[in-house]
């Protein structure tokens, strides 16, 4: 049995590209995950967060789909949904960018059959071992948005869970209330 290394699932990543254009790849825990292109709700739900996020911080833009190094040592590839970051981080830096300066990272639930244990468990444990201060998961199963953070190397050590239609508080340094009351528009 051989291991997969990052740098070869870098490369079985670029020729997948050229296979099947409704899937993508990750890389997380050891693991080569498929992560399907996201749907019309989906899609406004980033672009919901986007406006949101440059209403705060002018400064700010919400990367969608960009490849982050993460885990201990840099070990896994994974393409959140989007990642918060000052304008200009990812300049010069290829498909999968170190994720240094990334404020925060934000998951959305889609129908395919891996995603909740990869956004609810894998994912976080990947993020927080990269030091992501803020881990966003907008669960369109659950209904529920999970705000992540205080990361200590392992996990995150703080979890606020709110239903669709409370408010909640994105911790610093996003520093911003999110209201998720129109999140009810886009669960299908």
């Amino acid at each position: 049995m051989s291991v997969l290394t990052q740098e070869g699932f870098e490369e079985l990543a670029r020729a997948g590209e050229h296979v099947d254009e409704s899937l993508r790849l990750e890389f997380i825990d050891g693991k080569i995950g498929e992560k399907a292109v996201p749907g019309g709700d989906h899609g406004r739900i980033i672009e919901w967060l986007t406006r949101l996020c440059i209403q705060a911080n002018t400064e700010w833009w919400l990367y969608p789909d960009q490849g982050l190094r993460v885990e201990t040592y840099r070990k896994g590839n994974a393409r959140p949904d989007g990642c918060l970051a000052p304008s200009g981080t990812f300049v010069g830096q290829g498909e999968w960018a170190s994720a240094d300066g990334v404020l925060m990272v934000v998951e959305v639930t889609s129908g395919d059959s891996d995603t909740g244990h990869r956004d609810r468990v894998e994912k976080p444990r990947a993020y927080a071992e990269t030091g992501i201060p803020v881990y966003l998961l907008v669960d369109r199963t659950t209904c529920e948005v999970k705000v992540h953070s205080q990361p200590d190397g392992e996990r995150y050590e703080m979890v606020a869970t709110v239903p669709f239609g409370k408010t909640v508080t994105l911790p610093e340094p996003v520093g911003m209330e999110l209201d998720t009351e129109p999140l009810k528009n886009w669960v299908r």
